[in-house]
């Protein structure tokens, strides 16, 4: 029984292990994604073992420095130029397998309901290599990735939690990408998870483009503040919503970032679970006040006292005794014409 036991105890360790550290450290070895420096208020403070945060600012890689300041923070009118540059520029020592996009932008109102490439990489042949699609019409986001036998692994996320992406509001969008798993956040919320084939490894002899449109290549106009690209898969699950929420957040300074928490066993669970609810991470100054509570009531009013009698009015002024004679009428207008008589009787005869 015990040996049993402790045969147990080894598979076990041996299949847990490196899904807790493995995937977790290796793919920050690897030297492909260089430190990447962020705003402490970005992430939740569940997380308590520090560690560098790398990966690639595509705002600043893209040169987005000439924009509007607007609602505090800086935002980008996007739509004049084409954003398309070679991938060596981008990831100049390539990109990890696993990794989380995360973005804050909001659609305007002539373009709600286009079709655009948020983020896509093509190689020197011009075919799609990964993908991630905002689909305005359909109100969906979809995620491609070129499969290890050179299919296409198309992904389309529906849920009628994406519909709010499509208000011309602010929103923060993060998708996940693992070996295995892509997940899409809208606002920090966990909206949907789907489990994917092996994704083939990506070819950065081509080019990169952001935000722009499926149907003729042409820039998409949206307002953009920024697109990071994090070389871990978790950071999109970490990331809170201070910067949509007024008032903004008072905390600016940059750190280097805090470790994810263990992935063991962590996989069937996150999969059976449902899409997680929003929850307040971040350390914002306090939003107004509640409404107190409602006062008692006050007491009743004392019934008023009689009022004094009113004054007497004025008596009013008596007629005079003498009437006035009044003056002679007109005379009167001349009678119509009678009717004529009867013809009298004959009368007797006289006497001789």
């Amino acid at each position: 029984m015990g040996c049993l036991l402790r045969w147990t105890a080894l598979i076990w360790t041996v299949n847990v292990i490196p899904c807790t550290f493995g995937m977790a450290v290796s793919e920050r070895t690897d030297g492909s994604c260089p430190p990447l420096s962020v705003e402490e208020h970005r992430f939740t403070d569940v997380l308590d073992r520090p560690l560098d945060i790398t990966g690639f600012d595509l705002t600043e890689k893209f040169l987005l420095r000439k924009g509007t300041i607007t609602e505090d923070l800086p935002s980008y009118r996007l739509g004049s130029s084409p954003l398309i540059k070679p991938t060596k520029e981008i990831f100049p020592n390539g990109l990890s397998s696993e990794y989380s996009l995360v973005t804050i932008f909001r659609v305007r109102r002539t373009t709600k309901k286009d079709r655009w490439y948020l983020w896509q990489i093509f190689d020197q042949s011009g075919d799609s290599q990964v993908s991630v699609v905002v689909d305005g019409g359909k109100k969906a986001v979809e995620f491609f990735s070129r499969g290890e036998l050179k299919n296409a692994l198309r992904y389309t996320f529906k849920s009628r939690d994406l519909h709010a992406l499509f208000d011309r509001q602010w929103h923060k969008l993060g998708v996940s990408v693992r070996s295995n798993i892509v997940s899409i956040y809208l606002d920090c919320k966990l909206i949907e998870r789907r489990l994917t084939d092996e994704k083939d490894s990506v070819d950065f002899r081509g080019r990169t483009l952001i935000t722009t449109r499926v149907e003729d290549g042409r820039p998409i106009d949206i307002e953009l503040r920024q697109i990071l690209i994090y070389c871990d898969p978790y950071m999109a699950e970490m990331e809170n919503c201070c910067e949509l929420q007024e008032p903004k957040s008072e905390a600016n300074q940059t750190f280097n970032g805090t470790a994810p928490p263990p992935v063991a066993a962590k996989l069937p669970q996150m999969l059976s679970l449902p899409a997680a609810k929003s929850i307040d991470r971040c350390h914002c100054p306090a939003e107004k006040a509640d409404t107190g509570e409602a006062g008692l009531s006050g007491d009743p009013g004392h019934e008023g006292e009689l009022g004094s009698e009113g004054q007497k009015g004025i008596d009013g002024e008596k007629a005079d005794k003498d009437c006035f004679k009044g003056d002679q009428g007109l005379p009167g207008d001349k009678g119509e014409q009678g009717v004529a008589g009867v013809p009298g009787e004959p009368g007797k005869e006289g006497k001789r």
